[in-house]
């Protein structure tokens, strides 16, 4: 419905929560009937990290299956529904056995028209997500909203490229 939503340019803006904090769901398309949000708490044991690992791999999987779809799509202006898209995929936890909230496990896809440079892996210490946020809104030319946040040198640099009409799409889920 999302790619749709986009291909038609009914939104350029859309959330797509996987699962809510702490969701317990099982996944017995998988083969796990445990609830993921008590795997997460594994306490080191071996078997429930595996399970968890593989829920994790599950996820991310079905991720590289929207983005193929985006990439198989042209836009308007010829370039693929991804190349015009800037598209976050991660979770708020990092370890979700300790509830750690640093060094968070982010994917930014997409081009954003072609104001990213892609395959890069970057880290950024200490910085908070939002930053990451507000440094795409500025790429999306939203005025305001990051300036009244934090001071432009603060926010995480993403790109020295022109500002684009590129679409947003916040796909999240917890650990």
């Amino acid at each position: 419905m999302m790619i749709l939503a986009f291909q038609t340019d009914s939104t350029r803006v859309a959330t797509f929560l996987l699962a809510n904090e702490g969701s317990n769901r099982t996944f017995p398309e998988i083969g796990i009937s445990e609830g993921h949000h008590n795997l997460s708490h594994h306490f080191g044991k071996k078997d429930m990290m595996e399970k968890i690992g593989s829920i994790d791999r599950w996820y991310v999987e079905q991720f590289a299956k929207f983005l193929e779809k985006m990439e198989s799509i042209k836009d308007a202006d010829g370039h693929s529904l991804l190349h015009n898209s800037m598209i976050v995929y991660g979770s708020g936890n990092s370890d979700g056995n300790r509830h750690t909230h640093s060094n968070l496990p982010i994917i930014l896809a997409g081009s954003g028209g072609g104001n990213l440079a892609t395959g890069r892996h970057v880290k950024f210490k200490g910085k908070p997500l939002n930053n990451l946020y507000l440094s795409m809104l500025d790429r999306l030319g939203v005025d305001g909203v990051a300036a009244s946040a934090i001071p432009r040198a603060g926010r995480v640099r993403l790109i020295d490229q022109a500002q684009t009409s590129a679409r947003l799409i916040d796909v999240s889920r917890s650990r």
